[in-house]
């Protein structure tokens, strides 16, 4: 992914969820995503997908039951 979608993405991600510490950064051995991050934190990649000269951007996260509150304190 290039710089110029990286820092676009980053912003639109930083405004859309108010959050200033997150961060996309390339991925040191794909092309065709990003990695997104919350200060240190890896939180999930993003894929570039041109299809029928349309872009799109995917967003992937995965959250793990064990980082979730317990269920009796819903």
């Amino acid at each position: 992914m290039d710089p110029i979608d990286i820092a676009r993405l980053q912003a639109y991600l930083c405004k859309k969820f108010a959050v200033p510490a997150l961060t996309v950064r390339p991925r040191p051995t794909k092309d065709d995503s990003a990695e997104v991050y919350i200060g240190e934190e890896f939180i999930g990649v993003i894929f570039r997908d041109a299809e029928d000269g349309d872009v799109s951007f995917d967003f992937n996260m995965a959250i793990l039951e064990i980082d979730l509150p317990d269920r009796s304190s819903s």
